[in-house]
């Protein structure tokens, strides 16, 4: 799709709600967006993006620079058509708008839209949508070995040599930055050199590393030293590694990582990564110190596994005759195994393994790193959604690793004959990882009376001149499936969450039996939430319809 085509979604946003907005004209001259006639947005930008062959532009547009009433309100109008944005940015109370002679209620911290300055379409404090309490059961694989917890003589490996291995390698002197010298062909960057001492240095050596981040694994002499890694919040490492030199030549190799790079916010390509420096010897003879950086460092981008494809698995140079190794750094290990029966989704728990990618039938599934773990604080029972948004908010699963389960897609896996390639970093025993199914236990929805009508129904209501009121809908997960029985309903005041519902003081004696009738046996269902289907409980208040169902 070239440019001018994706610029045109700039142009309806501006050529629509810009005179407004700005009280303008708005066009696009096939170089630049010309505001009153005058060419003002990016001429030069578009006609590069557009010969470098972009065919996108991504910009921010802040609505809410625009709000007549701060706090309250943003409209969108040209001619007849008319866009709302109603916000209530209080915390605490909820809210009522007076808008274009219309009352709206707003709870706190919350936006409603209307796309025609009337109706409410959606408020973010009140969304439609179904939840469903999953879990993960543990499954053997069925091929020749009984699953891939089995022996280690149903696995074979090739141990990725340390440090430079490649014909394609290149020395400089200096330390070179990682991004530009790698140029997306790898997240791997090898650093290496070498220095020859006339005596032992002593057992108070220690490697100091800076690092513009991710994470490194210093290796001496062939041996790992250390590892470090940076975290989201400072990628940046500054290391002191405690090694052991000898007398002659040492051989310093350091394997820089990255592990995902940024890609929005202001200057990041200019944010770097791998070793800059300084890299230092500290703690030899004397207690001098050697500055390694202006050094003369040998250079591999990538490794050499990935040169020979190892990740495909078809590669003839695997062993599994010699001893199996365990809690080896830089290692390759591949089995087959047979896909978990049935068609609910698959993932592999990677507990025990340390730290590298994995790949099923050549397909990557990602980067695993189940021993990074959180912090043990900061965690909470109970999340409140209102308010500014931190990093540090709602946290769940303190002191566990941030991810254990990766998913392979279905459509990736053959009944048997499958494979399972890993290239671990760190050390790790792919003896303990396991296959796991996903099962859906319960399928619930809470939709109250004054929750705004599905966003799909906005236009039929419109267009037919009738009210259309809030729907609950329940949908199974899988297309085989259908609702076989109905858990809870409640219409009235019902209390909790899904799998802990419970009647309030006030709740219809038919809404279970309307329920049932209308999902039972189907793969889905609507129900609408209004006295009009269930009749009045309790006049006078506002009344929500809970139901918790499962689907077989």
């Amino acid at each position: 799709m070239r440019v001018i085509q994706i610029v045109l979604v700039l142009l309806w946003f501006f050529g629509i709600y810009a005179p407004t907005l700005f009280c303008a004209n708005v066009e696009y001259d096939h170089r630049a967006l010309v505001i009153d006639g005058k060419r003002r947005m990016w001429p030069d930008l578009i006609q590069k993006s557009k010969d470098g062959g972009l065919d996108v532009i991504e910009t921010y547009v802040f609505w809410n620079l625009h709000e007549p009433v701060k706090g309250q309100a943003a409209v969108y109008k040209t001619g007849s058509v008319c866009a709302a944005f109603l916000a209530n940015v209080g915390t605490k109370s909820d809210a009522t708008a007076n808008f274009s002679g219309n009352s709206y209620h707003l709870p706190a911290w919350s936006v409603s839209i209307l796309p025609d300055c009337k109706n409410v379409v959606l408020n973010t404090a009140k969304i439609n949508s179904a939840s469903a309490i999953s879990s993960f059961t543990t499954e053997s694989s069925k091929e020749d070995i009984d699953s891939l917890e089995a022996s280690s003589s149903k696995w074979s490996w090739i141990s990725e040599p340390v440090g430079i291995s490649k014909d394609d390698s290149f020395s400089k002197n200096g330390l070179l930055e990682q991004i530009n010298t790698t140029a997306d062909k790898s997240d791997y960057l090898w650093y290496s050199s070498s220095i020859d001492l006339e005596d032992d240095p002593g057992a108070q050596t220690v490697l100091h590393i800076e690092s513009l981040g991710h994470a490194l694994h210093a290796f001496i002499n062939g041996k790992l030293a250390g590892s470090q890694a940076g975290n989201s919040g400072k990628s940046k490492l500054n290391v002191d590694i405690p090694i052991k030199l000898v007398a002659g030549k040492n051989t310093i190799d350091l394997l820089s990582l990255t592990v995902g790079l940024q890609n929005y916010g202001a200057f990041f390509d200019t944010v770097g990564a791998g070793i800059t420096g300084p890299v230092i010897l500290k703690g030899l003879k004397n207690g001098n110190s050697l500055d390694l950086s202006s050094q003369k460092w040998t250079y591999q981008v990538g490794l050499k596994g990935e040169e020979l494809g190892l990740s495909s698995g078809s590669s003839g140079q695997w062993n599994s005759q010699s001893s199996f190794p365990k809690n080896q750094p830089l290692t390759w290990y591949k089995t087959n195994f047979a896909a978990p029966s049935g068609s609910n989704p698959v993932a592999i728990d990677f507990t025990g393994m340390g730290k590298g990618e994995a790949w099923v039938n050549g397909q990557s599934i990602g980067r695993y790193w189940p021993t990074y773990v959180s912090s043990n604080a900061g965690c909470t029972d109970s999340c409140n959604y209102r308010g500014s948004y931190s990093s540090s908010k709602c946290l769940k699963n303190c002191g566990k690793p941030s991810q254990i389960l990766y998913h392979v897609p279905r459509s990736w896996l053959k009944p048997n004959g499958n494979t399972i390639v890993l290239f671990e970093e760190k050390g790790g025993d792919p003896t303990q990882i396991s296959f796991a199914t996903k099962q859906i236990g319960s399928l619930c929805a809470h939709v109250s009376e004054s929750h705004p009508p599905p966003v799909d129904l906005w236009n039929s209501d419109t267009e037919s001149g009738r009210k259309v009121g809030p729907v609950l809908s329940l949908n199974c997960p899988y297309h085989n499936q259908v609702i076989s029985s109905i858990k809870f309903a409640s219409y009235g005041t019902p209390l909790g969450t899904c799998g802990n519902f419970n009647h309030g003081r006030c709740s219809s004696n038919k809404a279970l039996s309307i329920v049932q009738k209308a999902c039972i046996g189907s793969s889905s269902c609507s129900v609408g939430v209004s006295t009009d289907t269930f009749g009045d409980p309790c006049r006078g208040m506002t009344k929500s319809l809970a139901v918790e169902a499962t689907c077989a």
